[in-house]
């Protein structure tokens, strides 16, 4: 799915409208009181029942309206009721609702029609590339940055779940209407660097790695590769050797990073150079901004800023007393240019030891009179990767690490990328390397991916029965299986608007799991193909259609194929 697709709405929205003209023809009639604006709900909320005997929605609008109305909710919900089931007798097309509950303590239930059903469906199936699109109330311009990797070493399996997490989050928050930029940072200069320079310099003069160098065997590759012209370069009078080597090989990683980030299917918009932030003058402009605004001081011959100002715990430091930037100097930079391209929100994506850096970061930005709260970070857990029920440790300075790639190929694409996927960022997890190579049912994206390649079968069958999909269910949406299977079909939307909001996509992988098990429930309840009853079968055959579309469109948005065959 693309932002250029059309975006359809939700049956949630839609029923949030109705409350809203419910509540409003309450107080109009006078049942209800006028409310200040002040003390009205924000946001109507409208949310699935933990029970689906409770109805297909339910708002607890009348919970919140019970204290500015000194009222008891559950009299509150009642008169908002009354309205909604006066909409819906005079005109039952102006609402996907069928028909409406009352529950203690006040919460309001709503069934929803079949013919809102099956106006669903017969969207699907007439526009499947945009199944699942909703339009932003606030739609947003997203810098997301992720993976960010120092170019010192290969990728690794400790790097990929920031690659995971970010590529996903800039996929949900497409979906949900917002315009996103994927970039990659590159820390391309500094002592790590240099390190792998005189590494990669040792190396090939025959010198004995310096202990603070690394020592993957990728660095051997390096050093055989380094062109004469470079090594001449670095032997130069007066040259910095490690530099010199360790920007030639920055540039070498960078180059089999972005093959690996291609292997995942990853890709950035922007590759953003630390160095660039200096030569182009971002970190100057930042500190000037800051200097103009009172919110730093000179110390002891170094620049600091102002920090504690923001609620920090100590200031700090921009420009060391030599007059060499900090890397905090390079951060602030950064933000300097990244809300010069004009968007309304940054999103870092950092592992979890990056949170001592957040606080300071966002200071900064408020000191430059950018919003705080448009500068955010996403702190991803570390992961455990355990083969055998034994945790793999890992250091890219000592050489003892899985690269992404070998990952990647022990497992798959699909099955690394639904594993991460599956877990809040924000949650540690373990990593089973032998369960994601599994292919049966234990394994769940294999069990989603099966019931998508079932459903081709299926069509595949039908077709040569003579039978096709009907343009939508009709009044077969009436049966108990097929409604079933309807209600899990028609969330996508909603599970799409969530994960958008909450900037998350564990809410994805478990719809797709739900929806693959009331598929394969509907198939077992009833008989799809049956040349003896062709518009029953032409109608089913439409709602599988559109449950194979949504699993398609669910999938895409984590990332994973969607097989016609297993």
């Amino acid at each position: 799915m693309t932002p250029s697709q059309s975006a359809q709405p939700t049956l949630r929205r839609a029923a949030i409208e109705a409350i809203e003209r419910a509540l409003a023809a309450a107080i109009r009639s006078g049942f209800l009181p006028p409310v200040a604006a002040g003390d009205a709900p924000l946001v109507i909320e409208v949310q699935r029942p933990a029970k689906p005997e409770h109805g297909d929605l339910a708002t607890n609008v009348a919970l919140k309206l019970a204290r500015p109305y000194r009222r008891a909710p559950l009299e509150i919900a009642q008169a908002i009721a009354v309205e909604l089931s006066r909409e819906v007798e005079e005109d039952p097309t102006a609402t996907p609702i069928a028909s409406i509950s009352v529950a203690p303590p006040g919460f309001i239930n709503l069934h929803l029609s079949d013919a809102a059903l099956d106006g669903v469906v017969a969207r699907i199936l007439a526009e499947p590339a945009g199944w699942g699109r909703v339009a932003a109330r606030r739609p947003r311009r997203i810098n997301v940055e992720f993976v960010s990797a120092n170019p010192t070493g290969p990728l690794t399996i400790g790097n990929a779940r920031g690659a995971f997490v970010g590529d996903v989050l800039c996929r949900v928050l497409e979906a949900g209407g917002h315009s996103v930029a994927r970039e990659y940072y590159f820390n391309d200069s500094g002592a790590q660097i240099g390190k792998l320079g005189a590494t990669i310099l040792a190396i090939r003069t025959g010198q004995p790695i310096p202990e603070d160098g690394y020592h993957g065997d990728y660095t051997q590759a390096l050093a055989a590769e380094l062109p004469d012209a470079v090594l001449a370069e670095a032997a130069a009078s007066g040259a910095d050797a490690g530099a010199v080597v360790g920007s030639w090989a920055a540039g070498a990683v960078r180059t089999g990073i972005e093959a690996s980030l291609d292997h995942l299917g990853v890709h950035f918009d922007v590759w953003k150079s630390e160095g660039s932030l200096h030569t182009e003058g971002w970190v100057e402009r930042a500190i000037e901004r800051l200097r103009a605004g009172g919110h730093v001081y000179v110390q002891d011959g170094a620049t600091w800023f102002r920090s504690t100002t923001f609620g920090d715990d100590k200031d700090r430091v921009i420009l060391r007393s030599t007059g060499e930037p900090t890397y905090f100097a390079s951060d602030i930079g950064y933000v300097t240019e990244k809300f010069s391209r004009g968007f309304d929100e940054l999103i870092y994506v950092w592992g979890s030891d990056h949170h001592g850096t957040v606080a300071r970061v966002r200071n900064a930005a408020e000191a430059m009179g950018y919003d705080r709260e448009a500068v955010r970070m996403l702190l991803i857990a570390w992961v455990r990767f355990v083969v055998d029920g034994v945790e793999v440790s890992m250091s890219k300075r000592a050489g003892t690490f899985i690269t992404l790639d070998q990952l990647l190929d022990e497992v798959g694409v699909d099955a690394a990328r639904w594993f991460f996927a599956s877990r809040a960022p924000t949650s540690g997890i373990d990593f089973d390397i032998e369960l994601a190579k599994k292919q049966s049912s234990e394994n769940p994206v294999y069990y989603v991916q099966y019931a998508h390649a079932r459903i081709a079968s299926i069509l595949r069958r039908a077709g040569e029965a003579g039978l096709e999909p009907a343009d939508s269910v009709g009044s077969a949406i009436e049966g108990s299986a097929e409604a079933r299977l309807a209600r899990e079909i028609v969330r996508l939307p909603e599970v799409i608007e969530d994960a958008a909001a909450l900037e998350e996509a564990q809410g994805i992988t478990a719809f797709a799991t739900e929806l693959a098990t009331a598929f394969h429930a509907f198939y077992r309840d009833a008989k799809v193909i049956e040349p003896t009853e062709p518009e029953r079968s032409r109608a089913r055959l439409a709602l599988v259609a559109a449950a194979q579309h949504t699993l398609a469109n669910a999938l895409a948005l984590l990332g994973i194929s969607a097989p016609e065959s297993m």
